[in-house]
């Protein structure tokens, strides 16, 4: 009776201390990234909700700030 406790005993603290799973599940966004955050802190030419200034602000993000090439030469 004892070593069957001790044996149920011993599984239950092995399953208590296994990994949990680790699955890609991701943030899911609800609101498309143009739609912004809702904080004052944005780039001045900007509008929150507008798509075609959104990327445009990517755009020149991308290519002054992020490429390397441009900004070595």
């Amino acid at each position: 009776m004892k070593k069957t406790i001790f044996i149920a005993l011993s599984a239950l603290m092995l399953v208590a201390c296994g990994e949990k799973a680790q699955t890609a599940g991701g943030v899911k966004q609800d609101a498309p990234p143009y739609s912004g955050t809702g904080k004052p802190f944005t780039d001045a030419g900007w509008k929150q909700g507008d798509e075609t200034s959104w990327a445009a602000h990517l755009k020149t993000r991308a290519q002054n700030s992020q490429n390397e090439y441009t900004r070595v030469n």
